[in-house]
């Protein structure tokens, strides 16, 4: 287990081209690589350039097999909030990736059912060679919000007022946003071969130093990345330094 290497980049379109130039060195090794994705705002520089270099012809994702991070509890997948349908519009599709060789989560029936066979699946596939990952405000990766220990499995949870504020921001007032979530566990994060940590701006500085330089607590989730074999820090000056 060696520490986490830290890239710090200029700024945010010089971190989504670094990240984009990471996922392609491990997709031209293993072109059919198990990828676990993240939502959110932070990767979104990354899959757009992917999906650029798709269009160009210099990158092939096509033959992915794309694993779901994280679901809103009781949602539809016609509901503009489901993050399955954020996952497909902003990385699949783009790259061209058959829906099939999706492993969706559950989010309205047998959760608890549907959560150990997405474990299943990923056992079944050898586990995940890249899980890319951004950060919450009070230290969550996926929704894994604390305490989590490294032990949790794939679940449902209750979200924390942080984390249902910090959602506002996609889907508006508060009374908008779900209050469960179902959610990949650490185990299986701390288990990929390869972890991609992504974060951007100021306000993402205190948790980032947090996770990588504080202890190794379940009460921030994301240290428990540094236990995982291979995991690398990517960052813009802002959320490093707090400065350009």
């Amino acid at each position: 287990m060696a520490p986490p290497s830290i890239l710090v980049q200029r700024d945010y379109d010089d971190l989504s081209h670094a990240g984009a130039d990471f996922v392609a060195s491990i997709v031209a090794a293993r072109p059919d690589a198990t990828v676990l994705v993240a939502t959110g705002e932070t990767p979104m520089g990354l899959y757009a350039e992917l999906a650029l270099r798709q269009k160009a012809g210099t990158f092939d994702g096509s033959r992915l097999r794309v694993f779901q991070l994280d679901e809103y509890a009781g949602i539809a997948d016609q509901d503009r909030r489901s993050l399955y349908g954020w996952t497909l519009r902003a990385f699949v599709d783009p790259l061209r990736i058959p829906h099939e060789r999706v492993v969706r989560l559950p989010s309205r029936s047998d959760i608890p059912g549907g959560c150990a066979a997405y474990d299943r699946s990923v056992a079944d596939a050898g586990g995940i060679d890249l899980a890319i990952l951004g950060i919450g405000v009070n230290g969550h990766v996926g929704f894994n919000e604390p305490p989590s220990d490294r032990w949790t499995t794939t679940r449902e949870v209750e979200l924390t007022p942080e984390t249902i504020r910090a959602n506002t921001r996609y889907w508006g007032q508060e009374e908008r946003i779900v209050r469960r979530g179902v959610t990949v566990g650490m185990t299986t994060l701390i288990s990929a071969r390869r972890v991609l940590l992504v974060a951007s701006g100021t306000g993402k500085r205190d948790i980032v130093r947090r996770a990588m330089l504080g202890p190794v607590s379940a009460e921030v989730p994301a240290s428990l990345l540094r236990e995982a074999d291979d995991v690398t820090l990517l960052v813009d000056r802002l959320a490093w330094n707090g400065m350009a």
